[in-house]
């Protein structure tokens, strides 16, 4: 078998032992020859060869390439926006590709590594000559990644990316999914103003993602009426913990907002056993919305809120719910999260844009996103001339009674607040 590569189409074609070594001969005189052979040339001397040949064009199918995390701080998370494309490619594929073409994902390892993002898209853009591209999981690696997309000027649906810093370099080819990182502790802080409660604290990762969660925080306590009594960031809990856990006990705030990742988080939440530190209100970013949540830190889960994306209830009001709970947990064996949900619906909008605009032109399909106003699995998807999302809003769950339930907004409860929940 000889295989001829044109860029869109791919030559497979069969021949026999005698052919080959006709095969090889004819174009060693024809290189001698002429130095520069086109396809033409090859496929016109494999036609001529005098017994039967069989020729199959084989169309190149389209590569989307992203970057995921294996290993690191963003592992646990990584995995499940990963699952979401896997699902959407497979789908996809199953339902005859996309523009009549197969899809393949170019998924490169960063290891949660900041230095190692920037050289895999310039990669995949460069050497390995994608067609699209799909987002890191993170605010810190996608700013980063979207620096290379940028400067190539390819779309990038920012998936699991939310700090406003995202959208205030003036770029034109980044759209967000997710609500913006200010506004996930609005629901919460609502809840709290509504039952009484007047003070809070934060503690927060000193990264893009968690200060863009402070400065939301500090902004709606403000517009509630809440006194922010403690705010501190840290860049190594595992050194910074037992002293700051020590100040929040003393400064004795009603609620307290954590905003890191999940390996810090749960570290934190060990170190509040270890000091049996409750305060009456409490809420996590991102580890509430675990569905193994309760399973890892037993009762204590009990009570907790956190902010999330999206939730696997098969009754909410977006169209494909049921269905994509029902594929995701039949492809993967566990039930989605909202990291799951997003990725999928960020290459769902991609999806609709290349098949409206029948196109795989980069402008063509900025501009099909910047006008669009849909409403996906995840919810609705509008976003500003930024790029900023402006049509999404976030949920708040709790806790209870080791199920995790819907609180906020009040349209979508699965359950009501319950601010005794970690008392019962």
């Amino acid at each position: 078998m000889i295989i001829v590569n044109s860029g869109n189409y791919i030559f497979l074609i069969i021949l026999t032992d005698l052919q080959v070594f006709l095969y090889n001969n004819i174009m060693e005189v024809i290189k001698k020859n002429f130095p520069v052979a086109t396809i033409g040339i090859l496929i016109f001397v494999l036609s001529v060869l005098s017994s039967p040949l069989y020729v199959y064009a084989e169309t190149r199918p389209l590569y989307i390439g992203a970057s995921i995390s294996l290993e690191g701080k963003y592992e646990m998370l990584s995995w499940m926006m990963e699952k979401g494309y896997e699902l959407w490619a497979d789908e996809i594929n199953c339902s005859g590709g996309l523009l009549g073409k197969k899809i393949k994902l170019v998924l490169y390892d960063n290891k949660s590594r900041l230095d190692l993002v920037k050289p895999i898209y310039e990669k995949m853009i460069t050497q390995d000559h994608v067609d699209l591209v799909l987002s890191p999981y993170g605010s810190p690696l996608t700013l980063a990644a979207s620096e290379v997309t940028e400067a190539h000027h390819f779309v990038m649906l920012a998936c699991e990316a939310s700090s406003e810093k995202i959208w205030k370099r003036g770029y034109k080819y980044i759209f967000g999914v997710y609500a913006p990182a200010g506004r996930y502790m609005i629901g919460f802080q609502n809840l709290m103003a509504k039952n009484g409660f007047r003070t809070l604290g934060v503690i927060f990762e000193n990264s893009v993602f968690h200060t863009s969660i402070a400065a939301g925080v500090k902004k709606w306590a403000g517009l509630f009426g809440m006194d922010l009594i403690y705010t501190q960031s840290f860049n190594d809990g595992e050194k910074e913990f037992p002293c700051i856990l020590n100040k929040v006990m003393a400064k004795k705030p009603e609620g307290l907002i954590f905003s890191a990742y999940p390996p810090d988080s749960y570290k934190f939440i060990k170190l509040m056993k270890k000091k049996n530190y409750r305060p009456r209100v409490l809420a996590f970013t991102i580890v509430p919305a675990f569905q193994d949540f309760h399973k890892r830190v037993g009762p204590f889960a009990d009570g907790v809120f956190g902010p999330s994306q999206w939730e696997p209830v098969a009754r909410l009001p977006f169209p494909g719910t049921a269905e994509f709970i029902h594929n995701f947990k039949k492809f993967t064996g566990k039930m989605p999260d909202y990291h799951a949900c997003s990725a999928f619906s960020a290459c769902k909008i991609l999806e609709k844009a290349v098949k409206q605009i029948k196109s795989l032109d980069q402008d063509k399909i900025r501009d099909f996103i910047v006008a669009l106003d849909t409403v996906t699995v995840m919810g609705r998807f509008k976003v500003d001339h930024t790029g900023l999302q402006i049509g999404h809003n976030p949920m708040v769950i709790q806790w209870q009674h080791g199920k995790k339930e819907i609180v906020y907004p009040e349209s979508m409860e699965t359950s009501p607040a319950d601010f005794k929940a970690s008392e019962k």
